[in-house]
């Protein structure tokens, strides 16, 4: 089945670029020669299937082999720590989710990209989603200003508000554009257990933190006030933080399921994908299931808005990336194979058959050709729109500590166990408490009316 696909796929794609005339065919793919078999850890995701795909198509046009380990989000990290930490490592090429890159960067577990190849170098339309897959290690901040390249993201993710059109456009109603929008189509289609009107994660842990992040950034709140300048006041508690989190909770108990506290990506997702939901906030990469007839109910009827600030400010846009990165405690003959497969990768042709397959390229170019004026790749102008708004988060070393503050806290207020003032003081507390035992130069703003 893989190589029946695998063989179909490149001849589609084979006969789109010819067709595109002498200079697109000349220059879509990498030559990179015959190199042996690379092994990958990656995430069982939604955009796991685009990936494979092009996995398959890789293997096709160049003979080399790649080998995936597909592992639920939960495991990765752990793989990946006693990957690099082995005599060996089993992957050549490991996937990290961008909190945890700090503490494979800071360890000085993973090879930069330049010294494997001195010649390899990113081509300039790829995204890298506010230098994430860079290092300064003087600094300790990804940044490619004096730092050393890394990686490079397999995936762009970032929130967007999903919405579904057809309901919308029968009901007269325009496509959210603010918070208050989101609230007045919720209680225009809210009719439980049948119609929800708006799903958001509220699991304890990542889950929560991540999609509530979008909200905190469009409120003009932050975790920590400089840390790219080494100033590591905690402002989590802020007034602007509480309106976010408010109103994140107002939509969760006025919109969303009861058991909105234990919510995961995968209960968002089959809630639009089934019809159950008129909107909802989720990563661009849930995108594939919707237009999928095997999965969806909703084929053709959902779209994207960028994800909404509050009055008189920006919106507020996660990004919720992925690095490859190539692992020191690998030989030089694999580490060189994957950064054969990364060129290939980054590519133009490859770009642009990972979109066809149902991923999300990470090259601007993609999203500037006649793909995005086609209907099923309409989501590509809300992505590359929202790139100008989107920020990382957690850029620190402390960054998995402090999730896992966040994740708690934020899901003890969904719930009802705090009040909103009561848990992010409390979070401010444990975090600034996270970066004094760290020695970073830190404090916290005062409490919280509680």
């Amino acid at each position: 089945m893989k190589f029946q696909f695998a063989t179909a796929f490149a001849a589609a794609s084979a006969l789109a670029f010819a067709a595109a005339g002498p200079a697109a065919a000349q220059t879509p793919f990498a030559d990179v020669g015959k190199h042996p078999e690379i092994s990958i850890l990656i995430n069982s995701s939604p955009w796991f299937g685009g990936f494979e795909k092009v996995v398959d198509l890789y293997e096709k046009q160049t003979g080399n082999k790649v080998k995936l380990d597909v592992t639920p989000y939960g495991g990765v990290l752990e793989k990946a720590r006693n990957a690099v930490r082995a005599a060996n490592s089993p992957y050549d090429l490991v996937n990290l989710d961008t909190p945890w890159t700090i503490e494979f960067y800071e360890g000085n577990f993973l090879r930069p990209l330049t010294e494997i190849d001195p010649g390899f170098a990113l081509p300039a339309e790829v995204l890298t989603y506010e230098d994430s897959n860079y290092w300064n290690a003087q600094r300790r901040w990804r940044t490619r200003d004096g730092g050393q390249l890394m990686g490079y993201s397999p995936n762009g993710n970032v929130h967007v508000l999903y919405y579904r059109a057809d309901l919308l456009q029968q009901a007269g109603m325009q496509p959210p554009k603010t918070w208050a929008d989101v609230a007045a189509i919720c209680k225009k289609f809210y009719a439980p257990p049948g119609m929800y009107g708006f799903v958001a994660r509220g699991e304890k842990g990542n889950p929560i933190r991540s999609d509530w992040t979008s909200l905190m950034q469009g409120a003009g709140a932050s975790v920590v006030r400089a840390p790219q300048n080494g100033d590591y006041t905690v402002t989590i508690n802020s007034p602007e933080a509480k309106v976010a989190l408010d109103q994140f909770i107002s939509l969760q108990k006025e919109c969303a399921p009861p058991n909105a506290g234990v919510m995961g990506q995968g209960d968002v997702i089959q809630l639009l994908a089934t019809g159950r939901a008129v909107q909802g906030l989720a990563v661009i990469a849930a995108w594939s299931t919707f237009d999928d007839r095997q999965k969806s109910a909703v084929v053709g009827k959902i779209n994207t808005a960028m994800v909404p600030g509050f009055p008189g400010r920006e919106p507020g846009v996660a990004i919720g990336n992925w690095v490859f990165a190539v692992p020191k405690n690998v030989p030089a003959e694999r580490q060189r194979a994957a950064l054969a497969f990364s060129r290939w990768f980054l590519t133009a042709g490859a770009q642009r058959a990972y979109a066809e397959g149902g991923g999300i390229p990470v090259r601007s170019d993609i999203f500037a050709s006649e793909l995005a004026s086609k209907p099923e790749f309409r989501w590509m102008r809300t992505y590359i729109d929202s790139q100008k708004y989107a920020r990382q988060e957690l850029g620190f070393a402390e960054g998995v500590q402090v999730e896992a503050v966040l994740g708690l806290r934020l899901n003890q207020a969904l719930i009802g166990e705090m009040s909103t003032a009561r848990a992010l003081n409390t979070a401010a507390r444990e975090i600034e408490e996270i970066f004094q035992r760290s020695g970073r130069r830190t404090g916290k703003l005062g409490a919280l009316p509680e």
